[in-house]
């Protein structure tokens, strides 16, 4: 059998990254499967929905937490290859291909430190920009994404006292109003925040700034 393996949520400032890998025969996978960037959000949650009624189709999450990315002994590339051998271990079987979106320049190193990862003996095809050649990647693509968006909606239900959390993503200024409400009123950044993000550096060193100008 072949897997899928994709993930989402590198690059936001707040919210985990999750990764997701989908074990399935590719005739099994409903239409319109493309790279979670080139479908709607609505069409997500369809395809998502079907794939995990599917009782033929197996998924995997791996969740690495905001705890895990602000840890200063790991880098990104690292938890890339942490969240996706979890997703896979939560679903492969020995002598499965699974093929995976590298996060890595080196593709081949990636696949490598998948291998070493897998819990079982399995055959890694690692590519750059998987989700838009295989259909099981771009399903475990959007499986990820529609996870992540879903924990995102959790902590926006959780912190609406401080507005809208937006997308979590930098460029965001929904997410970056979020984030100084947050702070202009405790003075730290919430725990749903990658505080070794520059953009919480940043936000909290002006926060800072405007504090001392009270006093000029």
């Amino acid at each position: 059998m072949r897997c899928g393996v994709d993930e989402a949520g590198k690059g936001p400032v707040i919210g985990p990254m999750v990764a997701a890998c989908v074990r399935a025969d590719e005739t099994a996978l409903p239409s319109g499967i493309n790279d979670s960037k080139q479908v709607t959000p609505t069409k997500r949650e369809s395809i998502a929905q079907t794939l995990v009624a599917d009782p033929s189709i197996e998924i995997g999450l791996g969740i690495i937490t905001v705890e895990e990315i602000d840890d200063p002994e790991t880098d990104m590339n690292s938890l890339t290859v942490r969240g996706q051998v979890r997703a896979i271990n939560a679903v492969v079987n020995e002598a499965d291909e699974v093929v995976v979106d590298a996060g890595d320049v080196s593709a081949e190193r990636f696949g490598n430190r998948i291998v070493d990862g897998v819990s079982t003996p399995v055959t890694v095809v690692s590519e750059h920009r998987a989700d838009e050649t295989y259909p099981l990647v771009a399903a475990a693509s959007i499986v990820a994404k529609v996870e992540r968006d879903r924990r995102i909606e959790t902590l926006k239900a959780e912190y609406a006292d401080f507005g809208d959390l937006g997308s979590g993503y930098p460029s965001d200024p929904n997410t970056r109003s979020f984030l100084e409400t947050y702070i202009a009123t405790h003075g730290d950044v919430p725990a749903c925040a990658r505080r070794s993000w520059a953009t919480c550096d940043d936000l909290l060193a002006a926060a800072s700034q405007s504090g001392l100008s009270d006093f000029d």
